[in-house]
């Protein structure tokens, strides 16, 4: 099948990532994959290393008036038999045309950004659930999950401390790493790494300093060596307040880490408290202590948890299980004279 994928995110995220892996997959799965991508020489280096004849645009602003005569010339000439929009620029730009148009979000966006579209796909249930009460079809709202790599058997990154704590992402106030820096402050002789880069980074440090736990936290900066930062980890902590779906709770369960995370809306779906992780109210530094503190004194609850979260990433987000998911998805809604 003719698949157009099209994503004007940025530079770094976890959507961007994942639409890399996913277009990668499919073209792997035997699928006829065209990239459509906002200008990026790595990402698209990254694409053609993968076998993949990636298109850049500009997916500029309100002034932009290049991008969507050019991507609509770049798909009449590919005809898919699906064009995937991911996110809201994206899909601002994406054209109706002779294949089936589908929104990607993965978040809880405005859906006037994807009226044009013919479906959409959310990564979790609940987005599914609330773009339904946004008043959008059911019929044409679709759960499609996100994978992630698989980790096990990374070679260690060296952490510092001897108990190692990590957390990643973008440092924005979402992420809520000044609440796992709270925490710190109640878990002596721990120490806290934090792989990510971000506007928020000073206030951070300041955060760091006022709790005293500044020679306890080590901002590691944007790291691609996720396998290994994990495997260096002793405990994955995700302090996000505001988490769609939480694809470091997936790479850490695939790499077999005990997660201890706040009951944002996609960690709060993916983990099932006690047994693949442990949820603690979001933005309550003294509740992500005591459970933090609690896998410390009990290795072998620890090691539980890792074990059971590795069986629920095996189980339903491996690379295989969620490409063959999206292929049915696709073969499903797909413009049926483009097919082949």
């Amino acid at each position: 099948m003719r698949i157009a994928q099209v994503m004007a995110g940025a530079h770094h995220g976890g959507a961007e990532a994942f639409y890399e892996r996913l277009c990668l997959s499919l073209h792997g799965a035997g699928e006829q994959v065209l990239p459509i991508i906002r200008r990026d020489a790595e990402r698209a280096d990254r694409l053609r290393a993968g076998g993949l004849a990636p298109v850049e645009l500009g997916f500029g602003g309100v002034l932009d008036l290049l991008t969507g005569p050019r991507l609509r010339g770049v798909l009449r000439g590919f005809a898919p038999a699906v064009a995937v929009a991911w996110m809201n620029r994206a899909a601002r730009f994406t054209p109706k045309g002779d294949w089936t148009l589908v929104g990607r979000l993965g978040g809880y966006y405005d859906l006037k950004y994807y009226q044009r579209c013919d479906h959409l796909v959310g990564n979790t249930r609940d987005l599914v659930r609330w773009i339904v009460a946004q008043g959008w079809p059911e019929a044409r709202a679709h759960y499609v999950p996100n994978f992630a790599a698989d980790l096990a058997g990374a070679t260690p990154a060296e952490l510092p401390g001897t108990t190692r704590l990590l957390a990643m992402g973008r440092l924005h106030r979402n992420k809520g790493f000044d609440v796992a820096i709270r925490a710190l402050a109640r878990l002596p002789g721990a120490h806290l790494s934090v792989a990510g880069e971000g506007p928020d980074r000073a206030a951070l440090e300041s955060v760091a300093r006022d709790a005293g736990v500044a020679d306890r936290v080590t901002f590691l900066g944007w790291r691609s060596d996720i396998g290994a930062l994990l495997a260096g980890a002793d405990i994955f902590v995700c302090s996000s307040r505001h988490e769609p779906l939480g694809n470091i709770v997936l790479e850490s369960w695939s790499a077999g880490r005990p997660v201890v995370a706040a009951a944002a809306q996609g960690p709060s779906e993916l983990i099932e408290d006690g047994e693949t992780g442990l949820l603690v109210p979001i933005d309550d530094a003294d509740a992500l202590a005591r459970n933090i503190a609690a896998l410390i004194a009990d290795p072998q609850r620890a090691a539980r948890i890792a074990q059971q979260g590795r069986a629920a990433f095996e189980r339903d987000f491996t690379e295989a299980a969620v490409t063959a998911r999206w292929q049915e998805f696709l073969a499903i809604v797909a413009t049926p004279h483009k097919v082949g």
